[in-house]
């Protein structure tokens, strides 16, 4: 496991969720290869919508851009090994 290793760069989430991300982020990088980075996403947006409820979004990747709104609380911005995660839960209109 890789817990630990990770480095966030942003983040609005509370500590605990934070901790969650990056022990999910840890955990899908143990089960699929590093390049796999759809994989990795799935696995992450699946567990995050188990633990807490659906409507969750995840980019993986080693050079991304993006916009976007969020809802207050779910947003986090980490680099783990060789690639980013962003993870968080799109606000409603």
């Amino acid at each position: 496991m890789l817990e630990g290793k990770g480095m966030i760069k942003e983040t609005d989430m509370p500590v605990k969720m934070q901790i969650q991300a990056m022990a999910c982020a840890s955990q899908a990088l143990d089960i699929y290869d590093v390049f796999d980075c759809v994989s990795i996403a799935a696995h992450i947006k699946k567990e995050f919508d188990m633990m807490h409820g659906g409507g969750w979004q995840c980019v993986v990747g080693s050079n991304f851009s993006c916009f976007f709104t969020h809802k207050e609380g779910t947003f986090i911005y980490f680099s783990m090994e060789s690639l980013n995660f962003l993870i968080f839960k799109g606000a409603s209109s």
